[in-house]
């Protein structure tokens, strides 16, 4: 077992399978994300990536389970994949996002500055806790998320910000 442990081609076979496992799991968390956006091509081939990838890895720990390094290689890729796979979500920024903006006394100044930056943002008169607020609804591509928050901090650093994913089914305005 130690001689395992110090051998060359069991740490390469290790780090393949890591690897292998890594990209799985990672291609897992984009399939779904296209899933949840309805993007059949791209979900199929993802699909037939990953199901290949995931054979190849699990064959390579299955065929020598007295390994304990093809299995921490196998376990510690699916670990570090769906970090990954959320890393690389998250930079992709595919998608819309549909954000609240409720202000207590700033609601029109935010309104006008985020449709001066070219965004759609409808007002609505609403009450709060504590009397009238305005509340903005803002849909947005997931990309422009960050952008909206700062304009909004400009404005009213104690504006409460809710965003939630959508789907868009019908018209509408979408900046460019």
């Amino acid at each position: 077992m130690f001689d395992l442990l110090l051998s060359y081609q069991a740490w390469i076979a290790a780090f393949g399978i890591f690897f292998l496992r890594v990209l799985e799991t990672s291609f897992d968390t984009l399939r779904v994300l296209f899933v949840m956006r309805g993007r059949k091509a791209i979900v199929w081939s993802i699909g037939f990536l990953q199901s290949s990838i995931f054979i190849l890895a699990i064959a390579s720990v299955i065929s020598d389970l007295n390994n304990p390094l093809k299995i921490l290689g196998y376990t510690a890729g699916f670990a570090t994949g769906n970090v990954v796979g959320m890393w690389i979500e998250e930079k992709l920024a595919i998608g819309h996002i549909h954000m609240i903006i409720v202000s207590s006394n700033l609601g029109t100044a935010i309104a006008e500055k985020i449709r001066e930056e070219g965004f759609a943002v409808t007002e609505i008169p609403a009450r709060g806790r504590n009397g009238m607020v305005a509340m903005l609804s803002c849909s947005i591509f997931r990309r422009n998320v960050q952008e909206i928050r700062e304009l909004v901090n400009q404005i009213d650093e104690n504006a409460f910000i809710t965003a939630e994913d959508v789907r868009p089914v019908r018209r509408g305005f979408w900046r460019a």
